[in-house]
Order: C-alpha cells, then structure tokens, then sequence
C-alpha cells in the first residue's frame, strides 16, 4: 500500500476541490461532486478517498468498458498492475486480490452485493460515478445504499458524482449533502452542422463529416454513433483513408477496447458508442463528429426483453461530446443535423427507470422485501403500471407469490444476474436439455441473432470464432447444475416465452397463432420450413402487415408445448351464441390455441341462456323479428319516456340489452338458433314492460290513432322526434284546436296533405293555420284540384273525405 500513500495525485482540476470535498464527507457523511469530464472525478478522487479510508472504496460504473478503464488508469498512476492495490470485477471478469483497496464495479454486480449481504462488510465509501445517466441499475443502486445506510451502516460514506450542475434533488436525497463543483479548464470548441443530404443515411453522413473534420482539424477524431451496427458501417465507409480506424464499444474484447483508449503513432479516427460521452477519456481528441442519435433502454416487444431504441440525442449529452473536443485545446465538432433543429432537442436524458421494462426491477425489490418500492427513497419512482406488470410477469414465473414476496426459485433467479425470462430458461433449460445447452440458447437470446432458426444460428456461432460468446457460455453453465444433455433449443425459447408457443394455422399457411393471442407469420427464406409448431423468440409488428413477422423461433412439437407451458393449458366446456346459432363444446387449449375440441349433446341450460344472453347483447336485437306493429309499439313508449319520464321504460338498444330477463323471458330460454328467435313475438313481450298501473291510460297518453272531424282513425306517427298525424286538408275543416296527446303537454304536428297525398302544409298550431296560411293554400289548391270542395271559412265547413260530388 505504499505506491497508494506516497504517490502524488495527477495535476488535474478535481484535485483543487478534494479538501472540500473530503470535509464534506467527514462531516456529514455524503457529498455530491459535479464536475465536467477528464476532471479526474473518476480517478483522483477514489484515490484521494482511499488514502483517508480504513476500509475498500468502492467505485460504481454504469457500464462495463468504463469500470475497466477507470481501474487501468488509477493502475497506472500508482505504477502497479490491475488487480494490487487497483482492481475491478464486472460479469464475467474479475481482478482483485487481497492488496485491493480500491474496486471498480458495475452498478448492477454491486446490486447483487448489496442484496447477497446488505452491511458491505470492509467497505468503508462508495462513489457512484456519472450519476446523470440515470441508469435503472444506478438508480436503484443509489436507492438501496440510501436504505442501508439509513438502517444498518450509517458510518458508510457515499459520495455521488455528475457531469451536469443539475444535483439539487441528487443532494437532497443523500441528506441534503454539500454540493462541490470542479471546474475545468475549457478551450473554445467550434460548432458546425453538416446535415444528411436529402434521402442521405446517417452513415453516410456521418462518414462525410469524418473526411471534412480530418481535413480541416489535426488530432485524433472522435466519432458518436447509436451502436455497433452503425459502427460497422460507418468502418466500411471509411476504408483506405489516411488514418487508424478504430471501433470503441461494449462488446468489444478488452484488448481492442484498450486499443482505441490508447494513443497511437498515426492519426486515428474512434468510432465510439456512447460509452466515450463521459465515463472515458479518449487521448488526442480535437474534432468530434455526433451523429446525434443514441441507443436508449425501451421496451423490446419483439424480443419480450429489455432492448434498446435509437433516440435523437439530448441537448446535454450534445454539449458532453461536443466537449471531448476541447479537453487539450481549441477543438471542433461536426453535428449531423440542421442548426434550428438542436433547440428541439430535450433538455436532459430521460431516466430509464421511466421508460424501460420492469420485471427485473420488480424481482430486486422483492428481494429487497419491499415489492412495490415504497419503502425506498428514489431519485424519480418506478411507475405503478410498468413495476405492477413486471410483478405479473415475475408471479407467472414462480418468482414472488401471490403477495409479491420472493419464492426460493425468485432468489435463484435474482442471483443470476439475467432478465426474469432467461433466468427461468437458464435454471428449468439446465434440467431439461443440459447446463451447456441450455447456456447456448439464452446467450443467443440475451444478444439476438442473425438467422432465423434458432438451431441455425447455435450452428453458425459454434462454427465461427466468436471468443467472447463462448465465454459467456461457459459463464452461464457455470451457473447452473444441469442433467443430462440433450439439446432441444425449443424447449429453452419456449421456458423463457411460453406465451409465444406458436401452431399453424391452416395447412400450408405461414401464419401461426400465438399461444398470447396474436397472429404472426414465418418469411420465406427462414430456414424453418413450416412445421406445425414453432418456439417464437423474436416477433415484430410491422407497419402495412396484417400479421406479425417471426423474426427467431425454433421448431417444436405439440408435445413439447403441453409440457414446457403446462399452465396454459386449459379444459372448458364452452358455450356461445353467435351468429344467432348456439355452438356448444368441450374445447382444450393452450392459452389462445385450440388443441382439441368435440360437441357437447347435452349442455346445461343455465350456461345456454347466459350464451343466449350474452350473444344478444353482443349482436344487438336485430337479431329478433320486429314487425310493424311491434316496432309502432316501442316507437309509442319511447315517445312518453322522452316526455313523461318515470315509470315509462327506455326502450333503447341499450335499455332492452340490459333488461332481458324482464321482457324476453321465458322465450328466450328457449333459444337454440336463429330461427328460436325470430319465432318471439316482440310486440306481447314489450307489453311486459308496461307499467301499472299506469298502462291502463297508455292508449289515452300516446294513442295509435287519433279521430278526425271526418270520423276517420288517423294513425300518429312516433318515429320521428316530435309525433305526426299525416291527414287530408279537408278531413280536418270545423277542427279548431290542435290535438294534444301525454295528457295534453304535447301538441300533434299535423302534415296538412293535398287530394293527391302530397303535404300542402305543416303545423303544430291549426289556429293559426287557418287565419294566416289556409288562404294561401286554398288558392293554390283550388286551381289544381277544382272538384274538391274549398271553402273560404273553413272553420265551419262540413269536412269531407273526397270530392265535392261525394
């Protein structure tokens, strides 16, 4: 230990900040450092601490690139190897010793620290590095530190650290802590915007900006693209210049990693994920090319796991790379997008834990034993929908029961550090097919493949020289006790997505049905052919597709299905009513797909007139027979339920569905098919509805017919808003008032009808009529119809049916 007490800080502007700093931490015990990057915030102040500290420091990283090169870096200030008095451990790779006083992990392996033993026995300080990403893994990390030190290690310090002056709230939640600023040294950075030209990709746009920044700048050219696909490409672009291309991501093998974090003898040209924003230094850099887009946690519905979407970058993470420019003098950086367009970028990052799948988070919190996450104070809090679907989804697993606490099985999951699904594919896959053949098919599943077919594509990455792939197999065997192998890639797909078991449709058909409901169909060209059933891994929802397109899947068997996703398979007798026709059937399935099915002869009645029932209301009541009369008689009632109200029924669709039992019974129970239906009589059974005893005045309140000064029995018409007595002009002559019906509140409309059946006039007030408009009818009428009798007084004019010789 004693490179670590005599070796002098590096000259770099946090070191002007650590008394503060240190102070702030004896005081109260946590602190929040904002400084910019390459300030020596990730490198000298672990150092600086464990010289003060008794115990371990331990430093977090949100990713597993950076926590490598962190532990590099102090390394190599010290003068010592990785692994003495600097080490690290991320999945899968570890070096520390017992000299170790200072370790470098990722925020998700510290999680599973915290929740293997919760005290961190020999660790005396925790730095939670780059902060403002906002991680899931970091925010819950922060969470849980914040729970233990409340309860079981209050002499633990915890310092958090930010690129971004935004850590009032990250203050407030470590105790209102003391907030120290580092402020760099920055040199003058041009901007300029080169967007895509029209129909452009970003590629090449990217790759065109390259060429002019080396060019116009000297140094090294530090490039932001979303992913290591974009990587690639932008590679192959760039072939035959004058420079070292050199790719900078997290699948990287450390020692290319460190190949693009070193200084070289030529002029390079890094083509760096967003692992290089903040987290690393990269040497020599004077011009920045930013594609700016990023890749950001989102739900991935095709895979049914955590995935990634390219996003348009935030106005922040533009300024952090724009800034790499500048670290060692004036620099430029080239922004692949039109200049009015960066005042429309967010202002921040949004946090993952807002926007990302939660079924992980929801098994850590269990385990924690507090399921919904009340009991933890968080930075921004899990949304209820989001956690309260990964509780589901994890209770399907066998992972918590019906009250969220963890099973056995949970615990095991947790401890593997994977997604809920490939931890139940890994554990239940090691049984069923073997630990190795079970760990090749999720790490197929946890990365995405190119081909297909499953089998395929194990075929292709065991032939190929994929050395980081198989060690990430022998980590997950590793993990696992397994039985005997035998491999069956269906089996392990159909553990980790059991809903996503898929039959044929049809004969020769390429769509399959989901056993969760949906339709997707299998390209051609899969490599599958087109078996009955298939395993589904992968699915997209692809815009003017009817179906959804398999993306990944492997052949299986209904035997397989029925077995692997035993809890989806169901035996009911249902019974429906559709299309006016009862079907009645014992029906197996698993989950949406029928498996089996045979009649059932002798259904039980009370499950046929609910079917009846059911069927009505989904269908509607055009399903029954309504003649005239029937319909005059609903059109009658709905007319004093519009103007009496109570006790007169609402006869609407919606009414009558709803008050089946009161009307339709017991016809209804009688129902077997359509022709059951129309048999009913729909006049007699809306009788039913009447009230008493105010029936006895129905045909007083809203007549059929109303009597004429002629004698004649004219019938209303209720179909419209208002009711209408269509009669002949002259039938009406001597009638003085207008006729009224519901107790005398509505007045008739009456339509005033030529000889030849055509209205001459309307109105709902005769007195009127007769003085203001019947003289301008009479002349107009009498000239047409001369034999009609049109008298100047019609008020006391005989009324007459036809013409004058009558």
């Amino acid at each position: 230990m004693a490179s670590l007490v005599t070796a002098s800080l590096p000259d770099l502007p946090v070191r002007d900040v650590l008394p503060d700093l240190l102070a702030a931490l004896d005081g109260s015990g946590s602190a929040v450092l904002v400084a910019p990057p390459g300030t020596g915030k990730t490198t000298v102040v672990p150092l600086a601490l464990a010289r003060e500290a008794e115990g371990r420091v331990v430093v977090a990283e949100p990713r597993r690139l950076a926590a490598r090169a962190a532990a590099s870096r102090m390394a190599a200030l010290l003068g010592e190897d990785v692994g003495e008095t600097v080490g690290y451990a991320v999945r899968g790779d570890r070096r520390t010793s017992k000299r170790t006083r200072i370790e470098v992990v990722t925020t998700g392996l510290l999680v599973r620290r915290l929740q293997h033993d919760p005290e961190l026995p020999g660790v005396s300080a925790v730095l939670l590095d780059e902060c403002h990403e906002r991680h899931l893994d970091a925010d819950l990390l922060l969470a849980l530190l914040l729970d233990v030190r409340e309860g079981l290690r209050d002499d633990l310090r915890l310092l958090a650290t930010s690129a971004t002056v935004a850590a009032g709230r990250l203050a407030a939640l470590l105790g209102d802590a003391p907030v120290v600023t580092a402020h760099a040294t920055t040199y003058p950075v041009d901007v300029r915007h080169v967007p895509p030209a029209r129909t452009e990709r970003i590629e090449a746009c990217v790759a065109r900006a390259v060429h002019t920044a080396l060019s116009e700048t000297d140094g090294d050219v530090l490039v932001f693209l979303p992913g290591a696909g974009e990587i690639g490409r932008v590679s192959a672009l760039l072939s035959g210049i004058d420079a070292d291309v050199l790719p900078l991501h997290g699948r990287l093998s450390p020692a290319r990693q460190d190949t693009a974090l070193t200084e070289g003898a030529r002029r390079r040209v890094v083509l760096a994920t967003a692992v290089a924003e903040s987290s690393l230094t990269v040497p020599g850099v004077r011009a920045v090319v930013d594609s700016g887009l990023a890749r950001v946690p989102r739900v991935d519905h095709r895979r049914g796991l955590p995935g990634l979407a390219t996003v348009r970058v935030s106005a922040a993470v533009a300024d952090q790379r724009a800034g790499r420019a500048g670290r060692q003098g004036p620099g430029t950086v080239y922004r692949c997008w039109q200049a009015h367009e960066h005042s429309s970028l967010p202002a921040y990052p949004e946090p993952e834990i807002r926007t990302a799948e939660l079924s992980r988070l929801a098994l850590e919190l269990a385990c924690w034993s507090t399921p919904d996450g009340s009991a933890l104070a968080w930075w921004d809090p899990p949304p209820d929908g989001a956690l309260t679907a990964g509780r589901r989804l994890l209770h399907t697993l066998d992972a918590v029961g019906e009250d969220g606490t963890v099973t056995d099985r949970g615990a095991r999951m947790a401890a593997l550090g994977l997604h809920p699904r490939l931890a139940r594919a890994l554990l239940d896959g090691a049984a069923e097919v073997g630990a190795h053949a079970a760990a090749e098919v999720v790490s197929v599943l946890d990365e995405g493949a190119q081909l297909t077919d499953v089998d395929a594509e194990l075929r292709r990455r065991r032939a190929g020289a994929d050395a980081r792939w198989r060690r990430e197999v022998r980590r997950l065997e590793g993990l696992v006790d397994g039985g005997r192998e035998k491999p069956d890639a269906a089996a392990v797909v159909a553990l980790a997505h059991p809903e996503r078991l898929a039959r044929r449709r049809a004969e020769g058909s390429r769509v399959y049905l989901l056993a969760g409901g949906t339709a997707a169909e299998l390209p051609p060209g899969s490599g599958l052919g087109e078996p009955e059933w298939l395993a589904v891994a992968e699915a997209t929802r692809e815009p003017g597709r009817v179906h959804g397109v398999i993306r990944l899947a492997a052949t299986a068997d209904e035997e397989l299905a029925t077995r692997i996703a035993a809890n989806l398979v169901s035996e009911s007798d249902e019974i429906t009513f559709s299309g006016g026709e009862l079907v009645a059937r014992a029906v197996r399935r698993l989950g949406a797909i029928t498996l089996a099915e045979r009649p059932l002869p002798d259904p039980d009645p009370a499950r046929v007139r609910e079917a009846v029932h059911e069927g009505l209301r989904r269908d509607g009541l055009d399903l029954l027979s309504w003649p005239a009369g029937a319909v005059r008689l609903r059109q009658r009632l709905a007319f004093l339920h519009e103007h009496a109200g109570t006790p007169w029924p609402d006869v609407a669709d919606e009414a009558l569905l709803s008050r089946l039992d009161e009307w339709l019974e017991p016809e209804l129970s009688a129902v077997r098919r359509r022709g059951d239906l129309a048999r009913i009589d729909t006049e007699s059974a809306l009788t039913r509805l009447l009230p008493w005893p105010e029936a006895r005045r129905f045909d007083e309140l809203a007549p059929e017919r109303i009597e004429v000064p002629t004698g004649s029995r004219v019938r209303v018409d209720y179909s419209g808003a208002e009711p209408v007595l269509a009669v002949k002009l002259q039938e009406t002559f001597g009638w003085l008032a207008t006729p009224r019906i519901g107790g005398g509140t509505v007045p008739v409309v009456l339509h005033l009808l030529s000889p030849a059946g055509r209205p001459a006039a309307v109105t709902a007030d005769l007195d009127s009529f007769w003085r203001n408009g019947y003289p301008g009818v009479r002349a107009e009428l009498r000239g047409r119809y001369p034999k009609h009798p049109w008298p100047e007084d019609p008020l006391t004019a005989e009324p007459a049916r036809g013409t004058r010789r009558r």
